[in-house]
């Protein structure tokens, strides 16, 4: 069973009404095939994600197959959330961790369908903003129930399919009780008066009351009265609203360090915090950071997220109007341009690791001072760590992108979308990448530098032909051709140049044109040769191999394909290339009617799919090898192998 509910806290107060109303209606909920839905709605700081958090924990008995937790704003990009990646956080932990997503959000739907039918599952989705965001994430059985928290109504929710919670702020009474379960000191009995006036000060919400807390349990020896006097004083003066008056005051009350990189939080991708990034914006070393960390979170104004601190988009509002008011613009774009640095350097260590050398055309940024490297391990462990960075940090990563083009930083921009590639080609975030690669084209286009546009544009092409928009693919493609003409004769340049042949060749091969793919293999073929690339040489090997194959062209393809396996699996030592152009030979030798060492390929390809771990490649192999089997006349292994892949199939919820 997957849980991701975080431990329960000590200092849940009220709600007692709300509470009874949703456990009532998961309890008398009787709808076979449709979800109950439970929708929590509030102002900020009014305690709406602590409530679904409780009603989570309370009711995970109720909910065998799992609980699961899903913040929109962890994925929203300019106020909208991008419903296909949504999905596919919620699928990973249905399918067991696989990486294998459906591609398109009608099939990835479909997939929520499968994995969700007949299950009884808690999902809840905090940070919505519009019910169009949430419909989508409904599962698909009556047993499961879906918890949602919003600032406002979400009206375009399914008509009598649940029950609306509208939560207000707490009463005194209840507000006194939060207080002195967060906080035990005798000073709330000996000072009623100034205990009242700081109630009134937090208005009843729960995130004041625990800032507040905080502040008062750190100075035990301060009296309310004095304490609350500095507090009015800032609330007059500044006339925010309530809790930002709240968090004005605890800012007022931290010591240097903690302060700036209060301010400079507005300045980092807006994303959660590694205590090494927060190293790397402060610049003054691990310890400081580490000590201003620790003041910001007993201050309340940091929330912890396991190894990161999540900065709550009112609070990174709030350190930006700090920063305005306290910090100089130099201070600020410092700042912004180390975190920004800092990241890219980690990144390209990470794309390093995992993909090893390729073609890539930033600069490789060197250590920064006082700020630490990630540390990725050693040996063989270092790039599955590295692999696993880059997607922790995924947030971070594509909002540095953004930050550093609205700052001038263009050539960080597009050189973070670089090692972002190697990101996309594990993890499909379609949203993300198109959005990032649009940016780096830009970005390369105004810091004028042309190998950047060329490549930038090229793999915007494919993640934009993968999702479906096929000719504004072809328009990118265009302009990257186009704009080969500026190229020079150097290896390098050459290397791009047949990099954009090849772009070219498969997007042709998304349009059934398997005639001009093998035309532009053929011609990236030649260019590597030229150059003496032998991996891009090999590579260009197998595409055209595959082409040659859809075209009938049986005999060279078979050629071509045995060559670029040996290669790869021999001088080049690249296994997992040597598993597929070994599956694709396999097919073409079956086609010939060499059955034999088609299955020997085949059974080489499926031991590398299982020790990679790829239930994508595994089920393929099965499928081929079931067919070969059958061809062979051997029902019981065809109905074998095909069971197998019909098991991963529905492990993995994948249609088909």
């Amino acid at each position: 069973m997957t849980y991701q509910i975080p431990p329960e806290t000590v200092d849940f107060i009220d709600r007692d009404e709300e509470r009874a109303r949703a456990l009532r209606a998961v309890a008398e909920w009787e709808e076979p095939t449709r979800p109950l839905w439970i929708a929590l709605s509030g102002l900020g700081g009014v305690g709406k994600t602590e409530l679904g958090l409780h009603l989570a924990r309370r009711l995970r008995d109720r909910f065998a197959d799992g609980v699961l937790y899903l913040d929109l704003d962890e994925l929203r990009r300019d106020g909208a959330v991008d419903v296909l990646d949504a999905l596919g956080d919620l699928l990973g932990p249905l399918s067991d961790g696989s990486d294998w997503l459906n591609l398109s959000l009608s099939a990835r739907r479909r997939q929520y369908w499968r994995l969700t039918e007949r299950k009884r599952l808690l999902v809840f989705v905090d940070n919505a903003r519009y019910g169009s965001e949430v419909q989508p994430l409904l599962p698909a059985s009556g047993s499961s129930t879906l918890i949602v928290a919003s600032q406002g109504p979400l009206y375009d929710l399914p008509d009598g399919g649940g029950v609306e919670l509208r939560l207000g702020p707490l009463d005194d009474a209840h507000a006194l009780r939060l207080l002195r379960s967060v906080v035990d000191d005798p000073r709330l009995d000996a000072e009623p008066e100034e205990v009242a006036r700081l109630l009134r000060l937090c208005s009843g919400l729960p995130v004041a009351l625990h800032v507040a807390a905080r502040l008062v349990r750190k100075h035990r020896r301060r009296p309310l009265a004095r304490l609350l006097t500095t507090f009015t004083a800032e609330l007059e003066e500044r006339g925010l609203p309530m809790v930002d008056q709240v968090w004005d005051a605890a800012y007022r009350d931290l010591g240097p360090e903690a302060a700036l990189l209060y301010r400079l939080l507005g300045a980092a991708p807006d994303a959660p915090l590694s205590p090494a990034a927060a190293a790397a914006l402060l610049g003054r070393g691990t310890e400081a950071a580490e000590e201003a960390i620790e003041e910001l979170e007993i201050a309340g104004l940091l929330e912890p997220r396991g190894d990161h601190k999540r900065v709550p988009g009112p609070l990174r509002a709030h350190a930006r109007r700090r920063a305005r008011h306290d910090a100089d613009e130099d201070q600020l774009a410092q700042a912004r341009r180390r975190i920004v640095r800092w990241y890219l350097r980690q990144a390209q260590r990470a794309d390093l690791l995992a993909a090893g050398s390729r073609l890539t055309l930033g600069e490789p940024v060197p250590a920064l001072p006082d700020a630490p490297d990630v540390d990725f391990g050693p040996g063989d462990t270092a790039r599955t760590r590295a692999l696993r960075w880059l997607e922790e940090e995924r947030h971070a990563l594509y909002a540095g992108v953004r930050l550093a083009h609205e700052h001038g930083l263009d050539a960080e921009a597009w050189a973070l979308c670089e090692p972002l590639w190697t990101h996309f080609l594990d993890h499909k975030r379609y949203a993300d990448t198109v959005d990032a690669f649009r940016t780096g084209v830009v970005a390369a286009q105004r810091a004028g530098h042309v190998p950047a546009l060329i490549r930038m544009r090229c793999q915007l092409a494919r993640a934009l032909w993968e999702r479906g928009d096929v000719s504004e693919a072809g328009e990118e493609m265009t302009r990257a051709g186009t704009a080969t003409a500026a190229l020079g004769d150097s290896a390098p340049e050459r290397k791009l140049a047949a990099s954009v042949r090849e772009f070219t060749g498969s997007l042709r091969s998304v349009g059934g044109d398997w005639a001009g793919a093998a035309e532009e293999f053929e011609a990236a073929r030649q260019a590597h040769l030229a150059i003496g690339n032998r991996y891009g040489a090999a590579l260009q090997t197998y595409r055209l191999g595959e082409a040659l194959a859809q075209l009938g062209e049986l005999d060279r393809a078979a050629e071509l394909l045995a060559a670029a396996h040996e290669a790869m699996a021999g001088e080049l030592g690249r296994p997992r290339m040597a598993a597929r152009t070994g599956f694709a030979l396999a097919g073409v030798l079956r086609r010939r009617g060499r059955l034999d060492a088609a299955r020997a390929l085949y059974e080489e390809s499926l031991a590398a799919a299982r020790a990679r771990g790829s239930s994508y490649d595994e089920a393929r192999v099965l499928d081929a090898l079931g067919e070969l089997a059958e061809e062979a006349g051997e029902e019981a292994a065809a109905a074998e192998h095909r069971e197998l892949a019909h098991a991963i199939r529905r492990r993995n919820g994948v249609d088909g």
